[in-house]
């Protein structure tokens, strides 16, 4: 199914949108309960192209077999932001997989460095600039915990 879109600041483009077929109810977005992922950007083009075609948001919601709330939500996003999706909230990681990777290996290899040494050490195999309280952070997040031996 297409649409075409007659509004003058948009010109005369023609958006497809396919609605979507039998799904299972494993599959379908309105059948699931709980807390579901975050739709992709190729499930929120057809949405913000049917708005922009002046599809009300049921006729959206009925083609492509998404949730009226969830229509409306993108819809709303898209006119405070200009996009339909926002960057992720918070700082990004120091360590990628590959240098937690690697500091745990370090670690159980020989656990008795200093977080001093495990930080100088990665920073001459992986390039990574990182403080001794960080190791120690990123240390007890993975489940390392250094402790003083108790005196007998």
């Amino acid at each position: 199914m297409w649409f075409r879109c007659s509004n003058p600041l948009h010109g005369h483009r023609v958006y497809t949108i396919k609605p979507l077929g039998k799904q299972t109810a494993s599959t379908n977005i309105g059948e699931r309960m709980g807390r579901s992922q975050e739709l992709s950007d190729s499930k929120r083009g057809p949405v913000i192209g049917g708005h922009l075609c002046n599809k009300s948001i049921c006729n959206i919601s009925w083609l492509l077999n998404i949730p009226h709330s969830t229509v409306s939500g993108i819809i709303t996003k898209w006119k405070q932001l200009g996009t339909a999706t926002q960057p992720p909230s918070g700082r990004p990681r120091h360590l990628t997989g590959r240098g937690q990777r690697m500091l745990k290996r370090t670690v159980r290899t020989s656990h008795q460095l200093s977080a001093e040494s495990i930080a100088k050490d990665l920073q001459t195999w992986c390039g990574l600039q990182m403080s001794p309280t960080t190791v120690c952070r990123e240390l007890h997040g993975m489940g390392f915990h250094g402790r003083a031996a108790a005196s007998k």
